[in-house]
């Protein structure tokens, strides 16, 4: 069975249709929510500036005349809402840690290694992300994660194509430097090696 598009799910639900309308919810609830948890740096918060998200759209929806890609006006909204959030807490992301078990008594198959290597260096890269500022961290998620365009996150923050371009550059080089820092000297040279 085919999913509904977007286009007939916002028609039916512009139409005041809650089916509809939780579809699209549903569709988009984990992007939403990715977004606002590296705006604003905690969980709790993330899921407050979600809902305001969606109540949101729900009370605007009649105004999308798609003019643009839906995805793109809803995250608009969520990075205004996480702006207010900020505005409203004055507060900075919190670094979460991640519990490290040991492993090393453990006999594992090179298959699993190669796992392990491939989730750790997912949370590495994570880390370093929040590691980054508020913009910064939003740019690399809009840009890598949700793999949006230059004019499309240009358009959810309000600031040019060439500007965004150029941000995300340096967020790349920030990001590049954190993971440097905390990498092992070791690590550092075993990638670059296989890279040669």
């Amino acid at each position: 069975m085919n999913k509904p598009s977007d286009q007939l799910l916002i028609e039916r639900a512009q139409k005041r249709d809650i089916s509809a309308y939780e579809k699209l919810v549903d569709r988009y609830k984990h992007m939403v929510f990715t977004l606002a948890l590296r705006l604003v740096g905690n969980r709790e918060d993330a899921e407050e500036v979600a809902q305001d998200t969606f109540i949101k759209v729900y009370s605007a929806l009649t105004t999308f005349k798609g003019e643009s890609k839906f995805s793109t006006w809803l995250y608009k909204i969520a990075y205004r809402k996480g702006l207010d959030c900020l505005k409203k807490h004055k507060s900075q992301p919190q670094t979460k840690g991640f519990d490290m078990q040991d492993t090393s008594a453990l006999y594992l198959s090179p298959e699993i290694w190669n796992k392990i290597e491939i989730k750790e260096r997912r949370k590495t890269i994570k880390r370093a992300i929040e590691e980054l500022d508020n913009e910064d961290s939003v740019l690399i998620t809009l840009f890598y994660y949700q793999e949006l365009s230059l004019v499309e996150i240009s358009e959810i923050i309000g600031i040019e194509a060439n500007t965004v371009k150029v941000k995300i550059h340096r967020a790349r080089k920030k990001l590049a430097l954190i993971l440097r820092n905390s990498l092992e000297p070791e690590t550092i040279h075993s990638y670059e090696r296989t890279r040669r």
